[in-house]
């Protein structure tokens, strides 16, 4: 190991109290995307993340105004002008905290609990997005990269970045690089590197179901009246059949079978029915017939519902058939699905199956395809003995259930590949209460990026 190599690590490991301290701060800004009321804390984040990479010395460090939430870029020139561009992608935005009484302390108030910083936003991303900073820090105070960097981060992933593709768009000259470095992703367990090389798409939807022109009295007109909620309620049971398997039309036209090598891949890593158990503390586990679990969540496709709201759901009772009824509705899809064809195949579903009684509305709020990364590449080749060398073991190869916009965006516009890494784990409870980082992890993060950075000159 090199003696630069060595001195960067070394002031990884001396600076992680500091580290740590700086995420708190950005942790502290309630950075929520979707939340009409949080413009101001939006703004607080993006300039946050832009101060820390003037920090850097980073050069031509700019926030950028769009429909939506600031996009800070900036740039890195290494002496070597032959050198290879990595674009690193991150978001400083997070979801919202609710329901707030199940958390054991204030979302927006970091707190250390053994191993564990819980936070919203300190697993996704807040604490990834300062693990590829604070990794370049450290070899930047002792070194020199021979890379050129650029960076994009945004405020829209958590509401399905609706206003990146045009950003890009619009600054390919700021943006074009060799390949993306994205830290949105996670390892399967503490003691169990892996590399993340696919990724769901997503298709978002809103249903309402309309009813009489205003709730009335369930007494009067019960049994008369179609009750929106009941006709949502059945229009959903039946997105589903006996099997587990999704009803919309053609819904699996599209989808890439597993062949026999990758189920027999898959099946090694430890994702088994009792770890999903254990994990999500549910009864029992529930999908498509056919598929071990570790293929449902990351190579077959999916419709879940999100959210229900309909009538009176105060404490006690209050007698009324509602007006209106909602679902918020989500697909994962995996490759080659396409999310215009998915909006079809759920319209053409309400099509054949809403009642006459009922007037119905289908609202698209996020779109993006699948997305998968090489896995042959010499940056994915780089990161694998950075994590080998790291954590004593060769990382496993996964596919993630979840989806980020901006791979299939970054591809789609610049035909620019994504190597796709990160240090969450399954059990950070992203998106739900009591978000957690588990420390020693995020430690072991920073250090593999700067054996990756290094990996990339040899």
């Amino acid at each position: 190991m090199s003696r630069s190599r060595n001195t960067a690590l070394n002031y990884a490991r001396e600076n992680h109290a500091r580290f740590l301290d700086e995420l708190k701060e950005l942790v502290r800004i309630p950075s929520v995307s979707t939340d009409p009321q949080a413009q101001e804390y939006m703004k607080a984040a993006a300039t946050w993340v832009a101060d820390q990479l003037h920090a850097l010395g980073m050069s031509h460090v700019s926030i950028f105004s769009t429909p939506g939430h600031p996009v800070v870029c900036g740039e890195y020139r290494c002496p070597l002008s032959d050198a290879k561009t990595l674009l690193v992608y991150g978001h400083y935005d997070v979801q919202p905290v609710d329901p707030l009484e199940l958390w054991q302390s204030p979302p927006f108030e970091p707190t250390v609990q053994g191993d564990y910083l819980f936070g919203r936003g300190a697993s996704d991303m807040k604490g990834q997005l300062l693990v590829g900073l604070k990794a370049i820090e450290s070899i930047l105070k002792t070194d020199q990269l021979n890379v050129h960097l650029r960076f994009l981060f945004e405020g829209e992933e958590e509401m399905g970045s609706p206003n990146l593709a045009d950003f890009i768009t619009q600054n390919q000259d700021r943006i074009r690089s060799d390949v993306a470095l994205n830290l949105d992703s996670g390892i399967l367990a503490p003691d169990f590197p892996s590399i993340t090389i696919s990724l769901r798409g997503l298709a978002y939807f809103e249903l309402r179901v309309y009813g009489p022109a205003s709730d009335l009295h369930s007494g009067t007109f019960g049994g008369v009246v179609h009750n929106p909620a009941q006709v949502l309620c059945e229009l959903i049971a039946g997105m589903h059949d006996a099997q587990g398997r999704v009803t919309l039309p053609g819904f699996y036209d599209r989808v890439r079978p597993l062949d026999r090598v990758e189920r027999e891949e898959l099946a090694r890593l430890p994702l088994n029915e009792d770890y999903f158990l254990k994990v999500t503390g549910a009864p029992a586990l529930f999908g498509e017939e056919g598929y071990l679990p570790v293929e449902r969540i990351g190579a077959r496709p999916t419709l879940e519902v999100n959210g229900l709201y309909s009538g009176f759901i105060g404490e006690g009772s209050k007698t009324v058939l509602p007006a209106y009824a909602m679902a918020k509705i989500s697909c994962r899809l995996v490759p080659d699905q396409d999310p215009r064809e998915v909006h079809q195949q759920l319209w053409d579903y309400l099509e054949a199956h809403a009642p006459r009684t009922v007037r119905w509305e289908l609202i698209q709020h996020a779109a993006s395809p699948a997305a998968m990364i090489e896995p042959d590449r010499v940056e994915v080749a780089a990161l694998s003995r950075a994590m080998e060398q790291v954590w004593g073991v060769k990382p496993a190869f996964k596919r993630e259930g979840g989806s980020i916009p901006v791979v299939a965006q970054l591809k789609s516009i610049l035909g620019m590949p994504t190597i796709l890494t990160g240090f969450g784990l399954p059990d950070d409870n992203l998106h739900a209460p009591n978000e957690r980082l588990h420390l020693p992890t995020w430690q072991r993060g920073i250090e593999t990026l700067i054996h990756f950075f290094y990996n990339l000159e040899e």
